[in-house]
């Protein structure tokens, strides 16, 4: 498998996209990430040479299964164990490591796996005309897949952090960064953190 920068240095229009990298994840909860701890330090490497152009996304539950509808209802009934009303609210914070560079990096909160749904992201990207999207964090295979499939369709180049994202099912994560690179080859760049920075 080939991997690494394919078309080209990234430039000012790009930006590095660090996916839910909270305590929630973190810390010993029903949804802890164990990985997380792993890549902290190679994210935290990245965010320092670039924390300007760094936007973290936090994952926000809701208070109560009762404020979402449809099948978000079954699922926070499901874990109710991480309601806001249940969980303390330092569990939402980015885990320390990264949290130190902001600012200057920024923070966007969304309610979805996808940060393209229900938050303030493209808005963020459009006003400082970004086309380029370095995505870093956790889970490889459901908030950062769920981010890399909406910037797919919105045409931005993509470079995944080989050694940046992580999942609680290594079976998911090996699986997705497979198909992150067979199946999206054209829009979907796989390139360590090194890389990326020497790139960038």
């Amino acid at each position: 498998m080939t991997k690494g920068i394919q078309y080209g240095r990234l430039g000012p229009r790009c930006a590095h996209l660090c996916v839910d990298m909270q305590n929630l994840f973190l810390k010993p909860t029903e949804w802890q990430t164990p990985w997380m701890q792993c890549i902290c330090p190679t994210i935290a490497h990245l965010v320092e040479a670039h924390s300007t152009d760094t936007i973290f996304t936090r994952f926000i539950p809701p208070r109560t299964s009762e404020e979402v509808n449809g099948a978000w209802r079954r699922y926070y009934r499901r874990w109710a164990s991480m309601t806001r009303d249940t969980l303390p609210a330092r569990l939402l914070d980015i885990i320390p490591d990264l949290k130190r560079f902001i600012p200057p990096a920024t923070v966007v909160d969304k309610q979805r796996y996808s940060p393209f749904f229900s938050s303030d992201l493209k808005r963020i990207l459009d006003e400082r005309n970004i086309d380029s999207l370095v995505i870093t964090g956790a889970e490889t295979d459901i908030c950062v897949l769920a981010s890399i499939l909406p910037a797919i369709d919105w045409g931005y180049r993509v470079i995944v952090a080989s050694d940046g994202v992580c999942s609680s099912a290594d079976q998911g994560h090996d699986a997705l960064i497979d198909l992150y690179h067979d199946r999206f080859s054209q829009q979907v760049e796989i390139a360590s953190v090194s890389d990326i920075i020497s790139a960038w």
